[in-house]
């Protein structure tokens, strides 16, 4: 009788332009990093910005295809502006922020292009079908449905339904829309299905990450789980990888002085590379759930303590703390022994250095 392995524990193959890359919680995380708006509408910046994740180590670049017309609807009333105490976009209106933020669909192809030059694996989130379609038109490898679309179901089955490896954020999201939202994906018979955490708030204060929820996700929804990270700095997407997160994405700007509408929670090249260094520092870390002695510690373990003999001795000689104590390394009794040896005599002349046992008493 055979058991079918757990959705979260199989690994899910993505094509990358120099091979196939693995995600999974057997591989190391799969860093993705996220241009959204940070090209501040100049295709030469988010070329740059592409150059400078491969030269992280990240294994992705992604960004977003909409445009303000496919995501909102050019009115201006309380109901399309962003609150007036937002810390980022405050009474912006909502037509006007997707204008500037929006990545040119003809921009796609020469960042794609170049993403593969480079060896990064490079896809977007479509926010509606015809996103969808022209997506698959570029050949893109994979797609993720963004947090505030999650319960958009017939977009989740779009996305999904191509066949492509998904990736869904859940920043907004109920428990209950979550499984939602991987239901109608995996009903168009589509497994490669991942569930990021995420909080959508920009930048997103470390305290509101509730990252204890990526063990629960994973085993409530049987789901590899990863996190989008709004946070500022690593910290998070470090102690992520250490609950079990196998994905990790985060924005990246050339620098956060440049401005932008992300660039406040955004990282720099410098900071990227260390996320994805200390990420995969993590994962190593986390090795077996086992505690005990570790094959690396062989030579460790030689030198543990034990009973010596530090002087040498005549036979008949008593056994005490002037001539047996406690050193490096572990080839004589356990030191705790020495309470039932001391007082006991040496049967034969012994000489310094010697392993206490029993049979020279």
């Amino acid at each position: 009788m055979t058991t079918e392995q757990p959705q979260s524990k199989r690994t899910i193959t993505v094509a990358g332009p120099r091979g196939p890359v693995q995600i999974g919680p057997d591989h190391e995380p799969f860093v993705i990093a996220e241009m959204s708006g940070n090209h501040n509408g100049d295709l030469e910046r988010a070329l740059d910005i592409v150059r400078a994740a491969a030269e992280t180590g990240a294994h992705a670049v992604k960004i977003q295809t909409y445009t303000a017309d496919t995501i909102t609807l050019d009115v201006d009333s309380p109901r399309f502006r962003l609150s007036a105490d937002h810390p980022l976009w405050p009474n912006r209106r909502l037509y006007d922020l997707y204008t500037e933020a929006h990545t040119p669909w003809e921009w796609h192809e020469p960042i794609f292009s170049m993403a593969n030059d480079l060896g990064l694996i490079a896809f977007s989130a479509p926010f509606d079908p015809t996103a969808v379609d022209f997506l698959v038109g570029l050949g893109v490898p994979l797609m993720k449905q963004a947090s505030s679309e999650i319960t958009d179901l017939p977009l989740t089955r779009a996305i999904a339904g191509t066949g492509l490896p998904t990736i869904i954020s859940t920043g907004t999201a109920t428990l209950g829309e979550i499984d939602a939202s991987l239901r109608a994906a995996r009903e168009t018979g589509n497994a490669d299905v991942i569930v990021l955490s995420c909080t959508a708030s920009y930048p997103a204060p470390p305290e509101a990450s509730n990252l204890r929820g990526i063990p629960v996700l994973r085993d409530g929804l049987d789901a590899q789980i990863g996190l989008s990270d709004h946070t500022l700095g690593i910290g998070a997407s470090v102690a992520a990888v250490a609950l079990g997160a196998t994905v990790i994405e985060k924005h990246l700007t050339l620098d956060r002085a440049d401005g932008g509408v992300d660039a406040d929670f955004s990282l720099d090249p410098g900071e990227f590379a260390s996320l994805v260094a200390e990420t995969k520092i993590a994962w190593q870390a986390m090795g077996e759930a086992r505690v005990g002695p570790k094959q690396i510690e062989a030579e460790g373990l030689r030198f543990r303590r034990s009973l010596f003999v530090t002087r040498d001795v005549k036979a008949g000689e008593v056994v005490g703390p002037d001539n047996v104590r406690s050193v490096r390394p572990a080839d004589g009794l356990p030191p705790d022994s020495f309470r039932e040896i001391e007082g006991r005599v040496f049967r034969a002349d012994v000489q310094k250095g010697t392993p206490m046992s029993l049979d020279l008493l």
